[in-house]
């Protein structure tokens, strides 16, 4: 019998083009619905405040309602994925989030329509520590943060055509129109339930071993499988809870560094992308121009994934994380000094970038981080906490406005979580996971 360790082979094989960008091309697809539902609901905001007259703190509450169901959605698809497999948590949480987007679009009713909300938050919560952690699962030694950095754009790429759609269709068709195509993945689930590979680990725990052979013969097109050959993952300690996993082995203040992070970074994207177009047509810029510099932030946000990922492999992920953390504080302050047009679309651009750039390169770094076993329980439990950031985020811009302070003292209040961020990013220990895995594995660097 040939015993053969499955998680040091997908990470010493070679990108294949066919099998990793089949991969990469549906956890973009997905990312870019994730993304395109923290963009959608800052670009009905203003129409939506007008036509059910309700006030900013009201609206501010209601955007809150989604990223209450993505709280949800993160802490439990997250770790139950580790149990049942990512695929099939993928799949179930598509279509709840895709159907409840539909049924968003199709009703007048402030209710209806946030209870609508919440639940398609519970999807999209579930989809996207799920797809991150698969997509980690099978990347290449050394190809993880691009990899990651280059699905995440997808996220990016949803916010950009949220901002286009709410320009184009909100006018003519109203903003019903933007929530019913958010339904369109739900065309897509028998592709995504064909394309999509399990996790090889959910393979293993199933004995499933000729599932795994298949995999790894599309992955690497020279391997030869033994007719006897069983697979191993990676020699991990076992915890009957993956949820207590997170705090063995020496990662308890790395796992609370790591939810402070997500905490802080969705403060900042999600009042950012829920209340500038509003502070911009506060400050003075009609309605498409507030609008465009949702784009402008979206369009920073895509560019600033695929570049990050590649200064991480240069200068290492967690110095990388600090010092574009610290960059976003600085430009989200100066966007309340800055008067000049053209500079104020560039500095919406790098707060884009330097903030949804670098959350995606923190969900790489976590992805790193954790072994197998408990990787989405990891990104799940991030994720979840950084929800309520989320949470927090445009309620305080719904009293902020309401308190109609200047507009520099507003965006200085959305850019000190930037600090916090890198703080607590500087206090993780990269070496942690490094006690989980096999002594003939070899290290990787920061």
């Amino acid at each position: 019998m040939q015993v053969t360790n499955a998680e040091q082979m997908i990470e010493k094989a070679k990108f294949n083009n066919k099998f990793h960008g089949k991969l990469l091309f549906w956890g973009a697809f997905l990312m870019l619905f994730d993304g395109y539902d923290l963009t959608v609901f800052g670009a009905v905001v203003p129409t939506l405040m007008e036509e059910w007259n309700i006030s900013p703190i009201e609206t501010g509450m209601m955007a809150s309602y989604a990223l209450f169901g993505m709280m949800f959605g993160a802490f439990i698809f997250g770790t139950i994925a580790d149990k049942l497999g990512r695929k099939k948590v993928i799949i179930i949480c598509t279509f709840i989030f895709s159907l409840f987007m539909l049924l968003a679009g199709l009703t007048n009713n402030p209710d209806l329509f946030a209870l609508f909300r919440f639940i398609t938050g519970l999807g999209l919560g579930g989809v996207f520590p799920n797809v991150i952690a698969l997509i980690s699962d099978y990347s290449p030694k050394g190809t993880r943060s691009r990899m990651v950095a280059t699905i995440m754009a997808g996220y990016a790429i949803g916010g950009i055509l949220a901002a286009l759609l709410g320009l184009v269709m909100i006018p003519t068709f109203g903003w019903q129109s933007v929530f019913i195509f958010g339904s369109l993945p739900l065309l897509f689930l028998p592709f995504l339930a064909k394309s999509l590979p399990d996790t090889v680990g959910s393979h293993i725990s199933r004995k499933e071993y000729s599932k795994i052979k298949e995999i790894l013969g599309k992955m690497d097109p020279f391997y030869t499988p033994s007719e006897n050959e069983q697979f191993v993952m990676n020699n991990e300690k076992k915890s009957s809870s993956p949820v207590t996993a997170l705090f063995a082995e020496k990662r308890t203040l790395s796992t609370i560094m790591f939810w402070v992070t997500f905490f802080m970074s969705l403060i900042m994207i999600y009042g950012l992308n829920t209340w500038l177009p509003k502070l911009m047509n506060e400050a003075g810029f009609p309605l498409g121009s507030s609008l465009s510099f949702l784009l402008a932030l979206n369009v920073g946000a895509a560019l600033g994934s695929v570049i990050m990922g590649w200064l991480a492999d240069l200068w290492g992920v967690k110095r990388a994380i600090i010092m574009f953390y610290l960059i976003a504080s600085i430009t989200i302050t100066s966007l309340g000094f800055a008067t000049n047009m053209i500079l104020l679309y560039v500095l919406v651009a790098v707060a884009g970038a330097t903030t949804m750039g670098t959350q995606n390169l923190t969900n790489s770094y976590i992805s790193q981080y954790y072994p197998t076993s408990i990787r989405s329980t990891g990104l799940g439990w991030a994720s979840g906490i950084g929800r309520i950031g989320g949470i927090v985020g445009p309620t305080i811009g719904g009293f902020l406005l309401a308190s109609s302070l200047e507009l520099k003292i507003n965006f200085m209040v959305f850019a000190l979580p930037g600090v916090i961020a890198a703080f607590a990013v500087f206090f993780t220990d990269r070496q942690a996971k490094q006690t989980f895995v096999s002594e003939n594995q070899p290290k990787s660097a920061l």
